[in-house]
């Protein structure tokens, strides 16, 4: 499981949505962890968010379906209990450390409800650290709404030039950079109008990708599926959700991107793997890996069991296979339900 075949950012991002496999999103920051830890009861220490991490790292096989795991700055810095770093940890695994890069979502001046992502200033810098302790990816997430005249092309262009700054600057810095445009699925809008903002955001993203030269194959898109607003009375059904949603890449997303590994984004466990494999399992001749970077949806079952009790750990780390297993296969399109 040595990593040491990796020469290249090409390599990397390859060996990062290799053949049923995909990136646990464990780069929650420390107030988002603190809203999943209220779910179960447990107080947001570092130990609780360092003892949790461990559970996930050190789950026996996760490196059969799991190729990178993206760290926060904290848990990136942070050892297992036998004093091993679990950038090390996971490379003993023959998995892939990553890095959130980004410094979150704020309010974009002259756009009311809408925002860009800050963090570019010193970049550069962080890059470098991030690479001296072990990290060979990176992720920036962009967060776009729709409503009330939402997403305005402002909004779109200013995230746009933000991904691709950053994707630059990892490039020449010595990661792979995982771009993250989200649109978020909160609404009643319909899938069609889910299509068609994913469809401008994309294009914009990688209108800026070409303009900063960043070379697409070393590189990896994190995007939402096409999906119909949680709110819309017409929910479109699994086979629907991704026709649409592998239409709407195939006129963006260009073949020279390795992969696409798709967040959640809110979904059910369920929902999540039944789109992915719904995309693999219909949809042949697809220039790109269709994977996962779940967060939520690879963890919340594994959070349920361990309820922050040590003697839940081996519980939590079966519900965490159990999800990593059925995403493998999904990825692969050969899931087969729950």
């Amino acid at each position: 499981m040595s990593l040491d075949h990796l020469s290249s950012l090409e390599d990397v991002a390859q060996a990062l949505v290799a053949s049923g496999k995909g990136i646990l999103a464990a780069d929650e920051s420390t107030g988002t962890i603190a809203n999943r830890f209220d779910g179960i009861n447990v107080e947001n220490t570092e130990a609780n968010r360092r003892n949790y991490r461990e559970l996930l790292f050190t789950a026996d096989g996760m490196e059969k379906n799991i190729g990178g795991v993206i760290l926060f700055d904290e848990t990136l810095r942070q050892s297992g209990n036998d004093g091993t770093r679990f950038a090390d940890l996971l490379a003993n695994k023959g998995v892939i450390s990553g890095i959130k890069l980004d410094m979150g979502a704020k309010a974009l001046a002259g756009a009311p409800g809408e925002t860009v992502t800050e963090g570019l200033d010193g970049l550069r810098e962080r890059v470098a650290e991030y690479v001296g302790l072990g990290a060979l990816f990176a992720k920036w997430r962009a967060v776009i709404s729709i409503g009330d005249g939402r997403p305005s092309a402002y909004c779109i262009n200013a995230n746009a030039h933000a991904l691709a700054r950053y994707a630059a600057i990892c490039v020449e810095g010595g990661l792979v950079p995982i771009v993250e445009p989200e649109i978020l699925m909160d609404g009643d809008h319909t899938i069609e109008t889910s299509f068609q903002v994913t469809h401008d955001v994309l294009t914009a993203v990688f209108a800026a990708l070409a303009e900063h030269r960043v070379p697409l194959e070393q590189i990896l898109l994190k995007p939402n599926m096409v999906i119909s607003g949680y709110d819309c009375p017409v929910q479109a059904d699994v086979a629907t959700v991704a026709a649409q949603t592998v239409d709407c890449f195939r006129q963006t997303v260009p073949a020279n991107v390795p992969g696409i590994v798709f967040l959640s984004g809110g979904q059910s466990e369920i929902s999540s793997t039944a789109h992915l494999n719904a995309m693999n399992a219909d949809h042949s001749d697809l220039p790109w890996a269709l994977s996962f970077s779940y967060g939520r949806a690879l963890q919340a079952s594994a959070l349920k069991a361990w309820v922050g009790k040590s003697e839940n750990l081996v519980a939590g780390q079966q519900a965490f296979l159990i999800r990593a297993k059925h995403n493998g296969a999904a990825a692969q399109g050969t899931y087969v339900g729950e």
